[in-house]
């Protein structure tokens, strides 16, 4: 499952070649930050297959980098100041946070994953509310964002507890953790795919 788990990343990626000259600005950087996981992820599963024993700081400098991205994106996404100023406040603090906990490249790092999750669950949850509320008729089953960010906000609920809690649990006991972590990335990779699908809509 987890190998299905990795090809599936290419999902968006075809998703975004396809679309690529419907693509605003915005969905480009999604589409960069996609093009980027996949090729992490790939690298991590081709190095485990190599035998190499510890990869955990790629880890590490993936989630700072996801943290820019992410913070970049919902920024754009949000039309209201407040919700931007939010979005650059929870950046800070999730930062801070992985700086404070995080010093050991050579472990998992639960705190700065889990700091990450809480931060696209907030953003995410807060950009449906937008979503709902628009100032602007729009069919948002029509809207490319709509799907990623329900792809990133299926994704980071689901695993957000897998996150806090891998480093206590046992080994040879994560094999039912890492099936969960599979299968909803499979999943979101399908949504995220479809966002990257959408054609422009006009708002009325």
């Amino acid at each position: 499952m987890e190998i299905v788990s990795v090809i599936s990343g290419a999902l968006p990626i075809a998703a975004a070649v396809l679309n690529f000259r419907n693509l605003n600005v915005l969905l480009k950087i999604i589409a960069a930050l996609f093009l980027f996981s996949f090729i992490v992820d790939a690298g991590l599963w081709m190095a485990l297959l190599d035998g190499l024993k510890n990869d955990m700081y790629v880890i590490h400098v993936y989630i700072v980098v996801s943290l820019i991205f992410y913070t970049i994106i919902y920024h754009k996404l949000f039309e209201k100041k407040l919700l931007k100023n939010i979005t650059i406040i929870f950046s800070c603090v999730a930062a801070i946070i992985m700086l404070i906990y995080n010093h050991n490249l050579n472990e998992y790092p639960s705190v700065s994953n889990t700091a990450l999750g809480v931060f696209l669950i907030t953003l995410s949850l807060c950009y449906f509310y937008q979503l709902l509320n628009p100032q602007e008729f729009v069919h948002i089953e029509k809207q490319g964002p709509f799907w990623i960010n329900a792809g990133i906000l299926f994704y980071s609920a689901v695993n957000i507890f897998l996150f806090m809690l891998l480093n206590q649990i046992p080994q040879n006991d994560r094999a039912g953790f890492y099936m969960i972590h599979s299968i909803s990335n499979i999943i979101a990779n399908i949504l995220y795919s479809i966002g990257l699908l959408c054609k422009p809509q006009k708002t009325s």
